[in-house]
């Protein structure tokens, strides 16, 4: 069919309602170009500011009047319009819907979202020892020393008036003999030695019965024996209980008895004291807390240094002397104390259990208890 010849006026209206036809549909969206159709894609929450994207920035930059001419173009350019309102609100809701981001493996996660690394929440702490480890007689050498003595007093019980005796004699001196004054009676005071009266073995445990008769508190010093004299000087008196450097532990308890004290002690073999030095673990008044003292070499007798326990005689606990060369350590139950290094003492030294009283007060003569070795080990630098 030919088409019907129009007056200039009619087509002028036809083309003026088709450019205002397409301008109301670009407004509305519906024919909208790849500017329009990016921004119907972008999300509901996406700000305004944003960064535009790789798609978007790939677009040539428009100046006013060329997007003009653009939209005459369009306009006139008849577009294909939705099938039904229904068809367009599902691509409308499609298009504007945010997309599921890619899932990423760990290696391809930004820094900021990796999980950090779990970290300790503060610095590792070494476990002490194990109570029963602690408290067990240690049985052989250890790294640097060689054990040279031990005893548990598993050989029978020995009365009072009766030790050392046939089970402990090759191993035990009863020390001074009774009737020696102890430190305070070289003094003056009525105190002294008296292992016939003080010293049994009971329940495998050395018991010192600390007490008074007629005005007198008695006490005990005991001494093992000990097999190393490789290293004395020859020019002094042989003793059996002699060490150059070394290593005691022991594990004991007592009553409280106020008045009665203990300075298991290395005292010099020279007998020149303070000279050559002296080291005490543990010392102190039975009815208050105990510590460690090494004694300088010089001419100070109040010289030393001391390491306090805090810590009683009434619960069993395991005291350690660890003297090497330039230094004296004193360990109790596991955990060190502390250690001397001024002016140990470099010379033999021999090893007693000095247990007297009257340091600095007598005790009443009604005080009365026990005092009680365990065990005892002994080791000689390796």
């Amino acid at each position: 069919m030919a088409e019907p010849s129009r007056s200039p006026r009619q087509k002028h209206r036809m083309r003026f309602g088709v450019l205002a036809a397409a301008a109301t549909l670009t407004a509305c969206g519906i024919m909208a170009g790849p500017v329009g159709m990016e921004a119907q894609r972008l999300p509901s929450d996406r700000p305004s500011s944003a960064e535009p994207s790789e798609a978007s920035a790939a677009l040539p930059t428009v100046s006013p009047s060329v997007r003009a001419s653009s939209a005459v173009r369009e306009a006139a350019t008849p577009r294909r319009a939705p099938s039904s309102p229904a068809a367009e609100s599902r691509e409308t809701a499609q298009s504007a819907a945010p997309r599921p981001a890619p899932e990423l493996k760990a290696a391809e996660q930004p820094a900021a979202e990796r999980p950090a690394p779990k970290q300790p929440a503060g610095p590792v702490e070494v476990p002490p020892p194990s109570t029963e480890s602690i408290h067990k007689m240690p049985i052989g050498d250890l790294p640097g020393w060689k054990q040279v003595f031990r005893e548990e007093f598993n050989k029978g019980n020995v009365p009072i008036g009766a030790f050392p005796g046939p089970a402990y004699s090759a191993k035990w001196s009863a020390g001074y003999k009774d009737g020696t004054p102890d430190t305070a009676g070289q003094k003056g005071t009525k105190s002294g030695y008296y292992p016939s009266k003080v010293l049994s073995v009971k329940n495998g445990m050395l018991d010192w019965y600390l007490h008074s008769e007629k005005g007198i508190s008695m006490g005990a010093a005991p001494a093992p024996k000990i097999p190393n004299d490789s290293n004395r000087d020859k020019s002094l008196l042989p003793r059996h209980n002699s060490l150059l450097y070394g290593r005691i532990s022991v594990r004991f308890k007592a009553d409280s008895l106020r008045g009665y004290k203990v300075a298991w002690l290395l005292w010099p073999d020279s007998g020149v004291w303070p000279r050559d030095g002296e080291i005490n673990f543990p010392e102190g008044d039975l009815a208050k807390t105990f510590y460690g003292a090494a004694h300088y070499r010089g001419n100070d007798p109040a010289a030393s240094d001391m390491f306090q326990s805090h810590t009683t005689f009434t619960d069993w606990h395991v005291a350690t002397i660890e003297w090497t060369p330039g230094k004296v350590e004193f360990i109790l139950d596991g955990r060190s104390l502390g250690a001397s290094t001024t002016l140990t003492p470099n010379t033999p030294m021999h090893y007693i259990l000095q247990s007297e009283s009257c340091l600095p007060r007598c005790p009443a003569p009604q005080t009365a208890g026990h005092l009680y070795l365990d065990w005892i080990a002994i080791w000689k630098r390796a």
